[in-house]
């Protein structure tokens, strides 16, 4: 069974089946009729988007090596399903720190989403909460914290923090008066990534004005009018809103980059010392091996991301799919293990879960989303997922996520097969 699922068989059966039929195209947008699946918000956002701020969400660390490893890992596992099973009665809500959620997976943390849609962060968090899903708003924000959970009071927060305990305990403070039950922290970001894709998309940090990034704009008008101009005109020059207890620099800012700095001096006794203050639930983001996962278990934290920051950080860095089973089974039951990190299609979420994962969070497809649709883009991205893994439990022959263990799983890369 997946752990931290405690689904009892009254629960299973007062659960209705969620609907896989989608919202009929004559009712969708012009622009999102013909998405069909994930993917194809982000061919969509492409041309879309002016090329370094696409640059920015799509790309990686130098070689973008770990960013392929991240996709590649799903492929070496196929299903073994079952027939003949009654499968009227599936579901796929999921209990998660006492609270049951629709659908298995939710919106990991994306920084400067307001960038590519109007209100990005905010047009997340008000497409989780009607979906009934978590949603992570990300430290590297534009957007106040305290505005967004007052549109979606569930959401969590994910922090950035230094090894300064004054600089901790204040943020913390802030976090907490703002009403946020949950804190993800983020522990793989020791000094900053080698990210040569966005010197080479024209995207930096603070961003510059430059030729390059006018004329995309004149290309795009869709964005410059209702992204651009309209977060201008409404709100004026965006600034890093979260990363400390006060506002941060705004994006144009030289000094920007101290928002970003290393975080070299964080170490277990800054999680000891966080543990002790923070009183909500507490989550560590950026866990990749057995040992680390058990020292946060010990460490009295509430769950685990296994992320590799979606190949961001150190290029190389193996899929967090490939850690997985090693590190849930090594933490056992105690606390959920969640993971993120190259999840496109349904197929991939139930993969994860046969290998050990509660919970799964989904990123640059759903700020491709918000980018082309808004709200509405969102919803229908959370709709194509959960579509997808209802309509493939009902293919694999299981009824509730806690049937879908390693056994329905085979490994492609051995010879002659054999269960995962």
């Amino acid at each position: 069974m997946p752990r931290g699922l405690d689904r009892s068989t009254a629960d299973l059966k007062a659960t209705p089946v969620q609907a896989t039929v989608r919202t009929p195209p004559a009712a969708l947008p012009r622009r999102l009729r013909r998405i069909l699946a994930l993917d194809d918000f982000e061919s969509a956002a492409r041309r879309h988007l002016p090329r370094p701020i696409f640059g920015y969400v799509s790309g990686a660390a130098e070689t973008n090596a770990s960013l392929r490893d991240n996709r590649s890992a799903f492929e070496e596992f196929g299903f073994a399903p079952r027939v003949l099973v009654d499968v009227s009665k599936r579901t796929q809500s999921v209990e998660l720190f006492g609270r049951t959620y629709a659908a298995p997976f939710g919106i990991a943390p994306m920084g400067i989403s307001a960038l590519s849609a109007y209100r990005g962060d905010l047009v997340l968090a008000c497409a989780a909460g009607q979906a009934n899903i978590p949603m992570i708003m990300s430290g590297s924000s534009l957007i106040r914290l305290e505005d967004v959970v007052k549109a979606n009071p569930a959401a969590w927060f994910q922090a950035y923090l230094p090894g300064e305990p004054d600089r901790i305990l204040a943020l913390l403070e802030r976090v907490e008066k703002a009403g946020f039950g949950t804190l993800v922290l983020t522990v793989d970001t020791a000094v900053l990534a080698n990210r040569e894709n966005n010197i080479r998309s024209g995207f930096s940090t603070p961003l510059r004005p430059s030729l390059r990034l006018a004329w995309d704009g004149m290309i795009r008008p869709n964005w410059t009018l209702n992204t651009f101009l309209r977060t201008l005109l409404r709100h004026g020059m965006p600034h890093f809103e979260n990363s400390h207890a006060t506002r941060g620099a705004p994006i144009l800012a030289k000094s920007v980059m101290r928002d970003f700095g290393a975080k070299d001096h964080l170490n277990w006794h800054h999680l000891e010392l966080i543990r002790d203050r923070w009183k909500g639930r507490l989550v560590v983001k950026g866990i990749m091996s057995r040992e680390d996962a058990c020292i946060a278990r010990d460490s009295g934290v509430d769950g685990i991301v296994v992320s590799n920051h979606g190949g961001r950080q150190l290029d190389g860095a193996v899929s967090p799919l490939r850690v997985l089973p090693d590190i849930a089974d090594a933490v056992g039951a105690a606390i959920p293990v969640m993971m993120d990190g190259g999840v496109r299609r349904g197929s991939d979420v139930l993969k994860a879960i046969g290998l050990g994962a509660t919970f799964v969070f989904v990123g640059r497809p759903f700020v491709y989303a918000a980018a082309i649709g808004g709200e509405a883009g969102v919803s229908q991205a959370i709709s194509i997922l959960s579509t997808e893994i209802n309509r493939n439990m009902g293919l694999l022959g299981i009824n509730s996520l806690e049937e879908m263990g390693p056994d329905r799983l085979i490994t492609l890369n051995r010879v002659g097969g054999g269960q995962a």
